[in-house]
Formats: structure tokens, C-alpha cells, sequence
């Protein structure tokens, strides 16, 4: 895709809304074997009921990658991306394409710019809303990620099957852990994302241009990585979870303490930045052009 130049006219929230979807798809397609792998790391060495004798063992980002292609076959890799990539159209949608449109609802009117606090403050609401909406796609993504073999037939059985088996709470197991790390995450993306690029072009050490949003959408990556991973091992465990392995979220938390100790709550950092800053990296470059595209379009 060629870059595109700022547009004079700014996208419409509707414009914004569907290209941050879009930009997320793009983002996943290049990114789930990262994520799996992450998923994979970090349910690592939990016990299981009923116990398994039959595990096998993940060592590093690559010797995970190769592990699950030796014993599953490379089609594991993407492995729940269906349900990934309806998270995206629902989840990134909100929590990326509504971010700049909540801001202004935040700001004071007659301010110049919008401060720290509107930005933390819009980047917690939307994330919540998203994880609200888009949960059940989130917990189908985790099982068909977890699992060793192929538990669930398709992505529309799998809905079905944990349905039946769980009720509808089992479709929003996690929502909790879940609305606590988007909140983390959408602030470490989006507001880190908006202060570096910001920055960057007051200080007209760059463009607005696609290098520009390399560095933010970089640095975004690696500081989400940093707040969001321990609750993120938790709300990847607590999803997976069969019924009555945990009574609750807190349960999981310390039984991963008991375990694993603090270094347990940044088991798989390596994947889950290299995932995370690499999926920043490709979302905000495609979505930046994607708005622009769509303001271009605009009559």
C-alpha cells in the first residue's frame, strides 16, 4: 500500500470504526502464530483437572512454533483465527475506532488538546465496552489456541458446545480479568500511541508519515506488553479453565502465585511482545492509511 498524506478533511467516526477492524485483521493474519504461541507458554505447567500425564513442553517463542508443527501440524499455528478475527471486527472496532471520538467526549471544552487524563480515561471506557461485547469470541479464541488436540469441530460448534456445557457464563468466562487487562492495554496502546506520535511531530523530529507511526505504534507495543502481561497469564488461564478448576479469578491468580511465584504472572513476555509490538506496528501503520484512504473517498 502506497502512503498516503494526511487528508484535509478528517475520517468520519463511522470511517474510523470499520478501518480499525479491518486494520486488526490485517494485524492478526500476521501476527496469531505469535499469539498462539503466548497462549501456549502461558498455561504451561498449570495443573489440570483431571490431571494429564501426557504434556508436552514448550521451550521459548521458536522451540513453541516448532513444537506445535512437529506434534499438530502447521495448521495449528492458526488455530482459532476464525474466532480471532470476529473478535477483531467487534473488538478492535471499538476500542480502536471509537478511542479518538470518546477523547473529545472526555475533553474540556475550548481545550487546545486533549490532556493525560481524557486519553487514560477514553482508552479504559472503550476497552471495557469492547471486552463487554466481544468476549465469547475471546474465550472460543483461547480454547481453540489451548488445546493440544482438537477439541471443538468449528468455530459455530464451539459456541454451541460451551453454551450447552458452561451456560452463557461459561461464553463470558473471564470477563472480569479480561476488562482489567483491555483497560491496561488499550491505554498502553492507544495513549502511549498518541503521546509518542504527538511528540514526535511537535518537536518535528518526523512526518506524519509512516516511519512516524512505526516508532509510536513500537513503543506502544513494548509499554502494553509491560503493564498488561501478568493480567493477561491470568485471564488466559482463568478462560481455559475447565469447570471447577478455579472458583473464581482471584483463585486462579493465587494458585499461579502458589505455583509459579511473581515470575509466573510474565510467563511467555517474549511472545506476547513480540506479538503485541508486532501487531501494533501492523495495525496503526494499515489503519492510519486506511483512514486516510477513507477520508479521500469521502464526498
Amino acid at each position: 500500500m502506497a502512503a498516503l498524506k494526511p487528508p484535509e478533511v478528517p475520517p468520519t467516526a463511522a470511517a474510523k470504526f470499520v478501518s480499525a477492524g479491518l486494520a486488526a485483521c490485517v494485524a492478526d493474519l500476521c501476527t496469531f502464530p505469535l499469539d498462539t504461541a503466548k497462549v501456549r507458554l502461558q498455561i504451561q505447567g498449570e495443573v489440570q483437572i483431571p490431571r494429564s500425564t501426557s504434556t508436552v513442553e514448550y521451550r521459548g517463542v521458536l522451540g513453541t512454533l516448532s513444537t506445535m508443527v512437529r506434534t499438530e501440524g502447521p495448521r495449528s499455528l492458526y488455530r482459532g483465527l476464525a474466532a480471532g478475527l470476529q473478535r477483531q471486527m467487534s473488538f478492535a472496532s471499538i476500542r480502536i475506532g471509537l478511542y479518538d471520538s470518546v477523547k473529545q467526549l472526555y475533553t474540556p471544552k475550548g481545550a487546545e488538546s486533549a490532556g493525560l487524563a481524557p486519553r487514560v480515561l477514553a482508552g479504559c471506557t472503550t476497552g471495557a465496552v469492547a471486552v463487554a461485547c466481544a468476549q465469547p469470541t475471546d474465550v472460543v479464541k483461547v480454547r481453540f489456541q489451548a488445546v493440544g488436540a482438537w477439541r471443538y469441530s468449528g468455530t459455530v460448534e464451539a459456541y454451541r458446545s460451551i453454551g450447552r456445557a458452561e451456560g452463557v457464563r461459561g461464553l463470558w468466562r473471564g470477563t472480569l480479568p479480561n476488562i482489567a487487562r483491555n483497560a491496561i492495554v488499550n491505554c498502553g496502546e492507544l495513549v502511549t500511541y498518541d503521546l509518542i506520535k504527538e511528540a514526535l511531530l511537535r518537536a518535528q523530529l518526523m512526518a506524519d508519515n509512516v516511519p512516524c507511526h512505526f516508532v509510536a505504534a513500537f513503543g506502544a507495543g513494548f509499554c502494553a506488553t509491560v503493564v498488561a502481561s501478568p493480567v493477561d497469564v491470568v485471564k488466559t488461564r482463568y478462560m481455559n479453565a475447565g469447570p471447577g478448576q478455579y472458583r473464581n479469578v482471584l483463585s486462579c491468580l493465587l494458585a499461579l502465585l502458589m505455583q509459579d511465584g511473581l515470575a509466573g504472572l510474565y510467563k511467555g513476555f517474549v511472545p506476547s511482545f513480540l506479538r503485541l509490538g508486532s501487531w501494533n506496528v501492523v495495525m496503526f501503520v494499515t489503519y492510519e492509511q486506511l483512514q486516510r484512504a477513507a477520508a479521500r473517498a469521502q464526498p
